[in-house]
């Protein structure tokens, strides 16, 4: 039985007003924040690939994002998630991951920007949806754009929940800039299996990376872990996943369980993911998270 109340007192209490959302109570940390993750962009560490390239001279890494907010889309969002939407769903162009079977490679591999915003104008325009619930970072990733949103929440007015949607693909910097800044963090688990990671995403020490920054998340505030259930990687992947949020975190966290996978970009050279998703594969899935006793929701 999914608990929302259970895993989301907080926000819940920023809705009704009883309390700030995180980056307005710690407003006065958000500065020095900003520095600091400025800084990095001279030789670029925001995620585990640790590029080293100078973003401020116009040097892109692994994500290809070079020294200005580049948004793909931004929009009204409804989804699974009935208790935040509407939210202000904003994404960013660029990916830490390189996903063959990504479901929204023509923002994750965007090589160039689609929209420069400033920092002013994207707030403003977040200060004005007075409907929403909460403003959603996704992408792509949002993490290549982490100074730029810092001080995005500088210029915001409304006393917003924020919500971090993202790989999780972290250096230890990154999650310690966004600590008392974020009120619910939404990260992918998407392997159980660090073969599986480097083979489907080119990423290295996937599950311990991943899992070390979903433990500093679940510390700092309220935690959606978002799981895509694959065709052929129940048992080398989405089942090792469950465990591992059975056995750290129990129900104390919500656990979405997605269904919606189809063999995108480059999927079709892969023939274990070359396929949709069979409803027995997912049902089978839903029974096992019953089994641990997960707090978890169904959808796309």
């Amino acid at each position: 039985m999914t608990d929302i109340l259970r895993v989301f007192p907080r926000y819940f209490s920023v809705l009704k007003g009883e309390v700030k959302p995180k980056f307005k109570l710690n407003k006065a940390s958000l500065e020095e924040k900003i520095e600091r993750a400025s800084a990095i962009l001279e030789n670029c560490n925001l995620c585990e690939r640790a590029c080293g390239v100078n973003r401020k001279e116009g040097e892109t890494g692994y994500c290809h994002i070079g020294d200005k907010i580049s948004v793909g889309v931004h929009y009204i969002g409804n989804n699974d998630l009935d208790f935040i939407v509407p939210s202000y769903d904003v994404f960013f162009s660029g990916c830490t991951l390189k996903c063959v079977f990504c479901q929204n490679s023509d923002l994750s591999q965007n090589l160039n920007p689609r929209l420069s915003l400033s920092e002013q104008h994207l707030a403003k325009v977040i200060d004005s949806r007075s409907t929403c619930k909460s403003v959603d970072f996704v992408g792509g990733d949002p993490l290549p754009q982490l100074p730029f949103i810092l001080k995005i929440l500088n210029h915001l007015n409304r006393d917003i929940p924020v919500m971090w949607n993202s790989s999780f693909y972290m250096a230890l910097e990154s999650m310690d800039l966004l600590k008392g800044i974020i009120d619910i963090y939404s990260p992918d688990f998407k392997y159980g299996n660090d073969g599986c990671a480097k083979r489907l995403s080119d990423v290295k020490n996937y599950t311990g990376i991943v899992s070390r920054n979903i433990q500093i998340a679940a510390k700092d505030s309220e935690v959606i872990i978002r799981h895509l259930v694959m065709p052929n990687h129940l048992e080398c992947c989405s089942k090792p996943v469950l465990d591992c949020i059975s056995e750290k975190y129990g129900d104390k966290v919500l656990v979405h369980l997605m269904d919606q996978y189809t063999p995108n970009w480059r999927a079709k050279q892969y023939p274990d993911i070359n396929r949709t998703l069979r409803k027995k594969e997912f049902t089978e899935i839903v029974h096992y998270a019953e089994k641990k006793r997960l707090n978890f929701i169904l959808g796309g």
